[in-house]
């Protein structure tokens, strides 16, 4: 066999089981992908109904970081009572009142894994799975020979998804 058929078939092995291994968490990646670009609406969101008792006293900024609202805004105020668009607070006894909006929890665990940070340990999971894309995408091009029609196919599949890409880019 020449070196160069044994890269080839080395390529296929890899590429193939890392395939299979990989396939659950691109189904997971897939999904919650697909649902991120929901999170702006309501779509599968549950509303809750918070009722707790808060410092009293905290002005605007330091009740949304304490309620963990994002974009939160107090709308107005009457006497004691901070009305904003979740609900209302008593700066004078600290007692809130207001509803959030949260996704089902196994939809909240796949966003989680999709948009990991670096100190999380799932940080390491998303570097792997990010590489092994890139390896495929690579190995890819090792499937077949250079000089086969499917091969010459492929290329102008490839510039097209390239293209589409930078097209979808600027708009």
């Amino acid at each position: 066999m020449t070196k160069k058929k044994k890269s080839s078939n080395l390529m296929r092995i890899i590429h193939r089981y890392l395939g299979f291994f990989l396939s659950g968490i691109m189904a997971v990646y897939a999904i919650s992908g697909v649902l991120l670009i929901f999170r702006e609406t309501p779509f599968l969101k549950q509303e809750k109904n918070i009722v707790k008792t808060i410092a009293p006293n905290l002005s605007g900024e330091d009740l949304g970081k304490e309620l963990h609202l994002r974009k939160f805004k107090a709308e107005r105020e009457e006497g004691d009572v901070v009305f904003f668009k979740e609900g209302t607070y008593n700066k004078k006894t600290g007692a809130t009142d207001y509803t959030t909006t949260s996704l089902p929890f196994i939809v909240e665990k796949m966003n989680h894994l999709h948009k990991a940070k670096t100190g999380e340990p799932l940080f390491f999971l998303n570097v792997f799975f990010g590489l092994s894309l890139l390896f495929f995408v690579i190995s890819t091009f090792w499937m077949f020979t250079p000089k086969t029609t499917i091969f010459k196919k492929g290329m102008y599949f490839t510039v097209g998804g390239i293209v589409l890409t930078i097209i979808m880019l600027f708009l």
